[in-house]
């Protein structure tokens, strides 16, 4: 029997799901960073975020995931997308900076991957019991609108006032 085959039987399934979720985050990340293109930059940190909030719903952590989802992906980057795909001769730009230090980074990457690699096999790690999925965003919700309403209400109005005080300053310098 093939040995890769035999590795991955020995692995449970819920392991192999997260780190498929982790692959995607980091490889994600890579190619945001190793990207010359800032469209494939920007699809690949679309896959990135994606990543991290898969691990955040297989971690139950169901109310980061959603966030994660509709203020990264649903916000941010579709902004940043529009932005790209709306500027003209946005493919004919080249970087100001050159790749400097590209072989000192890739060295001290690799040699702190093979030691966290080392950590992680060395330590001994606890096993802990399997535990079962527990909602989150209900407890949160109840603690936003009882606990900490007033906060809330507050951040609320500074965030508005942040909103108008942009839109202010943006009308001043259209009319200028």
């Amino acid at each position: 029997m093939d040995p890769i085959v035999q590795i991955f039987e020995l692995i449970r399934l819920s392991d192999q799901v997260f780190f498929a979720f982790a692959t995607l985050a980091v490889l994600g990340a890579a190619g945001t960073a190793l990207s010359k293109n800032l469209v494939y930059s920007a699809f690949s940190l679309l896959g990135s975020l994606f990543g991290v909030a898969a691990l955040f719903a297989w971690l139950s952590a169901d109310y980061l995931s959603i966030t994660q989802v509709i203020v990264y992906v649903g916000g941010i980057l579709v902004l940043f997308l529009f932005a790209v795909m709306l500027t003209n001769k946005i493919t004919e730009v080249r970087g100001s900076n050159p790749g400097v230090g590209e072989r000192p980074a890739a060295l001290i990457s690799l040699s702190l991957f093979g030691l966290l690699a080392y950590v992680a096999v060395k330590t001994p790690w606890k096993t802990l019991p399997e535990q079962t999925y527990r909602e989150t965003t209900a407890s949160i919700g109840d603690a936003l609108l009882s606990t900490y309403l007033l906060p809330f209400e507050i951040l609320s109005v500074v965030i508005l006032a942040a909103l108008v005080g942009a839109v202010i300053m943006a009308r001043k310098e259209m009319k200028a």
